[in-house]
């Protein structure tokens, strides 16, 4: 294997962040290893360079942890919670401990039996940390469990027994807990990897055969049957149903899928019979892509957490020669050597920096795995927090804020004539003409269940219109000024249409037989749900949102009002759109961008965010984007918002709260009241207040 190519292997048994940091060093500790990069909240590891599995199993044995390759299928056995080794030792230590305690309170905590059972309690629910602990310290490196293991052998050799005990009971719980924390956040991502099945029906050189996804090809054809997830990404090739497309887009209502149409592994086929056309790998599909994206996302390091590593880095070291001078110093001066000593134990455990280095990955996995089941892929910690401080957004409008492609918007018809009559009329024309606007009008035809006429002597007009002999009618479609031509308009119609124009719309005139019978109006419709979510951004309290649009002014103010844009910038090229991007960055500081990841690559990638729409349609949204919203709208751009503050939010209270306790601790030196109790509950206390208060982010829903 050359040195430069890259193998990635999944973890079991990674419970905390400090055990993820020694991993990594370890490994990277390894002959020919060129670069090493451990995932923690993902639970993966990749690495640079000739190792085997034995060797980083090797590196990673100080925890038990187990080292699968990434094609390898496996599952991960869940073990109820009392039967977890881990729990077993800590309950077994809890009841020694009691044992212990009980015979002390009869006798004293000096009496050979209570002792007994006291270190057998330490020497059970802390074996694997004293083992960890006394390699670390024979190699001068400090983490948590060195600290406790100086920390509860000078509590045995100053005769507090009892409390050596309670600390060693209290610090496997907290352990628990951290793990128990880590598990729940990977969820998020178990939970994506089952979402599409392992195994399909399918449809081969005209045999059907069930195959597991691994073995099924690119042009297979797959048998949907109602009530089934469909395995892999494909086209429809026959039938027509509605498809729950939650787990990839988070869309709530199911889509009508034609044959024709994309359909993603992991949705559900609600109704009919469904033959799909695979298109691509079991590895290619967006589902696949997802999760990929999902953990890479958890492995990079978000500004806080990059503090929080620097800030670990010399904290562990000042705490242990804070402790020293508190075990050392005092005793100098007045004596009582045994007291100082417990008091300079006692700084030891409070200032395992357990807490502090897991404020901040579990809020950022949480965040992530959250959004990722709501329909919306945040590539990155540094995502999530720049999201949660954005000043001003900017739309690109066609197919953003608009539906992308033009509509029959506003109908005016003389009362003489039906809307089905005149529709078909205007429709039949328009079958023949390969105008951009006549689209809209055949969709809106078919829409209504109105089919067309045969045509005679049909004509275009270049410039202005078409026409053609419908049913011994002359119909003709075209400009204002073309029929004004041909017959005489009325002042109010021509006032209807002039409106019309001035909001961006292109009118058409349509005449049967030289004699004015109606107009209608074709636009790139608004989303319907454009402005409610323009509304939401406002009140959420974004300075300033603009439309960034190669569009024509006209159309473009029009839209903008419509929407109540802070500010329109219309016909832009776009490198003018990018330069309008960092204009904005350079008035407001921090500006999301959002566009549909193609032409606007360039401002999406000059923006502090790029957002981009359709991902479940488009790799080059999934690619370029930094925040990708899976479904084909803004719906999820809000809660995304409000997700990234709230985050923001957490990691600065978790901080806060592994900081703040121990200080508050730590203080307590200073009167003589520091105990290895509540040194072990300070600690125990920031872990669980900073698990708990992550938690919280997995109760934000759209």
């Amino acid at each position: 294997m050359k040195e430069h190519e890259q193998q990635e292997f999944r973890l079991e048994n990674l419970t905390c962040a400090n055990c993820a940091m020694k991993f990594e060093k370890n490994i990277q500790a390894l002959p020919d290893v060129t670069e090493v990069n451990v995932n923690f909240g993902a639970s993966k590891v990749r690495v640079s360079g000739p190792v085997s599995v034995e060797d980083l199993e090797k590196a990673g044995a100080f925890d038990g942890i187990k080292v699968v390759p990434i094609a390898m299928k496996r599952t991960i056995e869940s073990k109820p919670f009392y039967k977890r080794r881990e729990n077993i030792i800590t309950l077994l230590s809890l009841v020694l401990l009691i044992i212990g305690t009980s015979i002390s309170f009869q006798t004293s905590e000096a009496d050979p039996y209570a002792i007994a059972f006291f270190a057998a309690s330490i020497v059970i629910g802390g074996y694997e940390m004293f083992w960890s602990g006394l390699k670390n310290l024979s190699r001068f490196y400090f983490d948590m469990k060195t600290l406790m293991t100086i920390a509860i052998i000078g509590a045995a050799i100053i005769g507090e027994w009892r409390e050596g005990a309670v600390v060693v009971f209290l610090f496997a719980v907290s352990e628990a807990l951290e793990a128990y924390s880590m598990t729940k956040a990977r969820q998020s991502i178990r939970q994506l990897m089952d979402i599409a099945p392992s195994r399909a029906v399918i449809r081969r050189n005209g045999e059907i055969m069930e195959l597991g996804t691994e073995e099924i090809n690119i042009g297979d054809t797959l048998l949907v049957k109602p009530g089934q997830k469909i395995a892999m990404d494909g086209e429809v090739l026959v039938g027509r149903s509605s498809v729950n497309q939650a787990p990839i887009t988070g869309e709530s209502m199911p889509v009508i899928k034609i044959p024709g149409e994309e359909v993603f592994a992991g949705t559900l086929n609600e109704e009919g019979l469904l033959e799909v056309r695979v298109t691509k790998r079991v590895e290619d599909t967006t589902i696949a892509k997802i999760i990929h994206l999902v953990e890479e996302a958890q492995a990079e390091k978000a500004p806080s957490q990059k503090f929080v590593d620097q800030f670990a880095k010399y904290y562990t070291p000042i705490i242990i020669l804070i402790a020293f001078l508190v075990a050392v110093i005092p005793p100098l001066f007045i004596g009582d050597w045994q007291t100082w000593i417990y008091q300079g134990l006692a700084v030891l455990v409070v200032g395992c920096p357990c807490a502090l280095v897991v404020s901040t990955p579990v809020a950022i996995v949480t965040a992530i795995g959250n959004a990722a089941k709501q329909g919306v892929l945040i590539k990155g910690g540094i995502h999530l927090e720049e999201m949660g401080r954005l000043q001003a957004i900017a739309f690109d409008k066609t197919g953003t804020l608009t539906k992308g492609y033009p509509e029959v918007t506003d109908l005016s018809i003389k009362p003489e004539f039906t809307e089905q009559d005149f529709i078909r009329k205007v429709a039949s024309v328009e079958s023949y003409s390969d105008h951009p606007l006549a689209r809209a009008i055949l969709n809106y035809a078919s829409d209504q269940i109105i089919d067309h006429s045969s045509i005679e002597q049909f004509q275009y007009v270049t410039g202005k219109g078409a026409k053609a002999l419908v049913e011994d009618v002359e119909v003709a479609i075209g400009s204002l000024q073309w029929a004004e031509e041909k017959t005489t308009i009325q002042d109010k119609v021509r006032a209807s249409v002039e409106e019309l124009q001035k909001q961006g719309k292109s009118v058409m005139v349509v005449l049967f037989n030289n004699k004015y019978a109606g107009h209608l109006a074709v636009a790139d419709a608004i989303r319907e749900t454009s402005s409610t979510i323009l509304t939401k951004l406002k009140d959420l309290g974004l300075k300033h949102i603009v439309m960034l649009t190669g569009d024509h002014p006209t159309t473009a103010v029009a839209i903008g009002q419509q929407l109540n844009m802070t500010d329109v910038r219309a016909g832009l090229m776009p490198d003018e759109k990018l330069q309008a991007v960092k204009t904005l960055r350079a008035e407001f500081g921090r500006v999301a961008m959002v566009g549909d990841g193609m032409n606007d690559a360039p401002a999406l990638a000059a923006a502090t965010v790029g957002i981009a729409m359709g991902g479940a349609g488009t790799d080059a949204a999934l690619e370029t984007a930094d925040v990708a919203l899976m479904a084909d709208d803004l719906e999820k751009l809000p809660y995304t918002i409000q997700l990234s503050r709230k985050a923001l939010r957490i990691i600065k209270e978790n901080i806060m709260f592994a900081l703040g306790l121990k200080i508050v601790a730590l203080l307590l030196i200073i009167p003589g009241l520091l105990t290895l109790w509540i040194a072990i509950f300070a600690d125990m206390g920031a872990t669980l207040l900073v698990v708990l208060n992550s938690m919280r982010l997995l109760r934000i829903q759209k």
